[in-house]
């Protein structure tokens, strides 16, 4: 460089040396240098776009490919990087683009089939990105990622036969991870194949006997498939406890363990088991109803009610908004909490606003609880919805006939 301070190609060696050290500024340095002194060269643009795209600079690294495929418009490994690096960018109509001029130059590269699937399942296009997997796999059946998205790509499309069939696959390939024979396992469940599913995970547990993820598996399939039968019942239970008794058991296996007591009968050994799920980090949701319902049939009403309430600050469920809310209600009524219990009736009256039976539910906890105006407020309320409602024309008539306290 000191003898020629021209040379492109001594820039471009630097560049990558200082690539190598991890010094990716001075590589990017360097290669802009080389580029301006050779214009038409494609690897100092090139391997430009590979150290930005390196720094995360997805936009400057797309800019510099593109001026590089520029100069060389058959270079499909160019046009796949400008995809990879727009779409990085967020730009997937872009990355798109240019994966069609990749793969119109070479149709015989699985990671452009594998991209484009990505980019056409973040456009919700599943049909197709199930097509481009599908290429991918084909070309390089021992890719596990393609695969992978196969597999969710064909559960969305409920095309099950086909999910199960790329499970059996990953499994094959990966036959160190227990999960992906449990995967099939509980892939045969699903569509109702028991005996299927048990053999799928009897199998993972010979290869790993001690594998939680196993037995948990096994006590799900059991206890789906139980329906009151009091000897699989017992197998879901005996299997999920070998797992609930471990500190290290996660929220949603106490929460299914819970789920079996309560079905075997065994209340309070239940409500112990979701406490526990309540508690374990991250948190599954479904133990806070488990457990109130658990809390509730023992009678201990306030633990059932602070669980419902806490299930609403986890999961915003509009749909079943109306009915948890009325449930904390009816709690609050049986701890003769009456005020608490009109505030959580005005709830559910809010979410379900032409529900007379709910408007009536509130008079009377209003009423119980002494405000006899809002309870006459809402009495009106609902007799327009409907004159005939009988709870509403008792309460009105005993606000009548009664004295304020």
């Amino acid at each position: 460089m000191a003898l020629r301070p021209d040379a492109m190609l001594a820039h471009l060696r630097l560049a990558e040396t200082y690539e190598r050290r991890g010094n990716l500024d001075e590589a990017a340095r360097e290669l802009r240098l080389a580029g301006r002194l050779d214009p038409t060269a494609t690897r100092p643009l090139e391997e430009l776009g590979d150290v930005l795209y390196q720094q995360q600079r997805y936009e400057r690294a797309a800019d510099a490919f593109d001026r590089c495929f520029r100069l060389d418009d058959r270079s499909a490994r160019v046009a796949y990087k400008l995809a990879l690096a727009r779409y990085r960018d967020g730009k997937i109509d872009a990355a798109l683009q240019a994966l069609n001029q990749s793969i119109a130059l070479d149709a015989h590269t699985s990671d452009a089939y594998y991209l484009l699937g990505i980019c056409l399942r973040a456009e919700h296009r599943l049909v197709d990105a199930g097509r481009a997997f599908e290429r991918a796999v084909s070309l390089s059946p021992e890719t596990i990622e393609a695969r992978e998205e196969l597999v969710s790509v064909y559960a969305a499309l409920d095309r099950h036969a086909e999910e199960l069939e790329q499970l059996k696959g990953l499994a094959a390939l990966d036959r160190g991870r227990v999960d992906r024979q449990v995967a099939i396992g509980r892939e045969h469940a699903r569509a109702g194949r028991w005996e299927l599913a048990v053999l799928a995970l009897g199998t993972a547990l010979e290869q790993a006997p001690n594998e939680p993820l196993i037995y948990r598996a096994l006590g799900e399939v059991w206890l789906e498939r139980a329906r009151g039968d009091r000897a699989l019942l017992k197998k879901a239970r005996e299997a999920l406890e070998r797992i609930a008794g471990n500190p290290a058991a996660t929220s949603d296996t106490l929460t299914l363990y819970g789920r079996a007591l309560l079905q075997d009968g065994d209340v309070e050994a239940a409500e112990r088991a979701l406490q526990q799920a309540t508690t374990r980090f991250p948190v599954e949701p479904e133990a806070f109803l488990q457990y109130a319902g658990a809390a509730e049939r023992l009678n201990h009403l306030s633990d059932a009610r602070t669980a419902l309430i806490q299930y609403g600050g986890l999961v915003a469920d509009e749909a079943s908004l109306a009915v948890r809310t009325s449930r904390i209600a009816l709690l609050s009524l049986r701890m003769n909490d009456f005020i608490t219990a009109a505030e959580w009736f005005q709830k559910a009256v809010a979410s379900s606003p032409g529900d007379v039976r709910l408007l009536a539910s509130l008079a009377d906890a209003q009423l119980r609880g002494g405000n006899r105006d809002a309870a006459r407020e809402t009495i009106a309320r609902g007799l327009d919805k409907d004159p005939g409602n009988q709870p509403l024309l008792n309460l009105r008539l005993k606000i009548e006939t009664s004295k304020p306290n």
